[in-house]
């Protein structure tokens, strides 16, 4: 691996590094700023999916649907806050980390292709979900006809052009972002608690209880949603002050986000039968001013979280293909992204997505967070990334034995969580086992 010369400045207006060690006097990102950037990211029209969804296709209350959500989250995010590490101690990007997990082949061709397609897909729901909210809300001002494939190609150009300059410009936009996104949050409640109240409360309040077995599955979705991010968190602590500010940072920032925004959406689902809380609250208003507001921070929240599947995503794709170089990785991506953000059925059928791709993430994720964890410590050793097995044979027997759990294990039996459990375990007893008998 080529290190890069302290003296040189790796950006002028773009940044150029790939998968090479960020330099330590780059790394000065704090905590506070890393809480910031995740706090930005998790509000969003994507993230609300499942917790909406948990109210109005798994029938649970506004309780249980938050007390579900939450916790499949919190497992999930810790998780990603320790899989960080590797990028906030050595600069490494997280497909470079994880070829000394799974060995060089399966990390380059197998992990990072799989992570790509990942932020691809989310990627697209993010953008297809601000594209209709912004149809939405041009409507209420007049301003019919637009075509939604061009419309949702503008939006995935202009996310893709600030991933392009990289790392500080992500950084900088979520700063700016912040404010319009609290003040639009504000707005969400003032109108559903002031402007509809009684609405709102005999929404909320209609429901009978749903079962402990769909509390499971809904927070195993989560769970699946967002441990995916294991393969891609370190991307985000290069540059990083310290582990701890990373760490924490990522951690609090995420389960924060998530926090505020799986209340605004189970709430919607709850009171109003609509999965984007921007939707629901828009309609209750005839202010331009309030929908002026909400518009823009729905528009805010899909390019923010984006530029963080852009910026990882196009990582994975540079891993694979290393020759591509950082900056036509990012636009090959964002290319793929927006043919994808044609195809609204990707929000419609989102269940059913997350379900497909969890039989490949679940069990990828349980091996590298085993190994990272458990076989290595949180550290990885100078001599692993040196001197990379092409291929860990542990690893692919633990992979292909969580994905059999996965597809064979009945929904209401929470597979995503039992595969990541079983397939851990498998993995440890493996390693643990070949080094006790030699």
């Amino acid at each position: 691996m080529n290190m890069i010369p302290a003296d040189q400045k790796p950006f002028s207006r773009l940044e150029r590094i790939g998968l090479d060690a960020v330099p330590p006097e780059l790394r000065t990102t704090g905590w506070i700023e890393y809480f910031i950037i995740q706090f930005t990211f998790s509000f969003n029209a994507g993230n609300v999916l499942l917790p909406a969804l948990a109210v109005m296709e798994g029938g649970l209350t506004f309780s249980q649907a938050l007390i579900s959500c939450m916790s499949g989250a919190f497992f999930a995010f810790l998780l990603v806050s320790c899989l960080s590490l590797p990028g906030s101690v050595s600069g490494l990007p997280a497909q470079y980390a994880i070829r000394s997990m799974l060995g060089s082949r399966l990390g380059q061709y197998g992990a990072s292709p799989i992570r790509s397609v990942i932020s691809l897909y989310w990627f697209s729901v993010q953008t297809i979900g601000g594209t209709w909210m912004l149809l939405e809300g041009l409507s209420r001002f007049g301003i019919n006809g637009i075509p939604f494939p061009l419309l949702a190609v503008l939006l995935g150009a202009v996310m893709i052009g600030i991933t392009v300059v990289g790392f500080q410009a992500v950084k900088k936009a979520t700063i700016y972002f912040l404010p319009v996104l609290l003040a639009g949050e504000a707005a969400i409640l003032y109108l559903y608690f002031t402007i509809n109240p009684a609405q709102a409360a005999s929404g909320s309040a209609q429901q009978s209880s749903g079962s402990v077995g769909a509390m499971l599955i809904f927070a195993g979705l989560v769970f699946v949603q967002y441990v995916a991010g294991v393969s891609a968190s370190a991307d985000m602590t290069r540059y990083a002050k310290s582990p701890k500010h990373g760490f924490w940072g990522m951690f609090a920032g995420n389960f924060a986000g998530f926090s505020v925004t799986a209340f605004l959406g189970i709430f919607s689902a709850a009171a109003f039968g609509e999965i984007n809380p921007f939707l629901s609250a828009s309609k209750l208003t005839d202010s331009y001013l309030l929908i002026a507001l909400l518009l823009a921070a729905s528009i805010l929240s899909l390019i923010s979280i984006n530029l963080s599947n852009a910026y990882t995503g196009s990582f994975s794709l540079l891993n694979t293909f290393p020759s591509l170089g950082r900056i036509r990785s990012a636009i090959l991506f964002g290319i793929a992204g927006a043919a994808l953000s044609t195809m609204p059925s990707i929000v419609t059928e989102a269940k059913e997505w997350i379900t497909l791709l969890g039989g490949f993430v679940i069990p990828l994720s349980a091996v590298i967070s085993a190994d990272f964890l458990l076989i290595k410590r949180a550290v990885i050793p100078e001599a692993d990334l040196i001197m990379m097995k092409k291929i860990n044979k542990d690893a692919i027997w633990a992979l292909l034995f969580g994905i059999l759990v996965y597809w064979l294990m009945p929904q209401e039996a929470v597979p995503g969580f039992i595969s990541f459990a079983l397939t851990g375990i498998l993995y440890v007893g493996i390693v643990k086992t070949k080094r006790f008998l030699r």
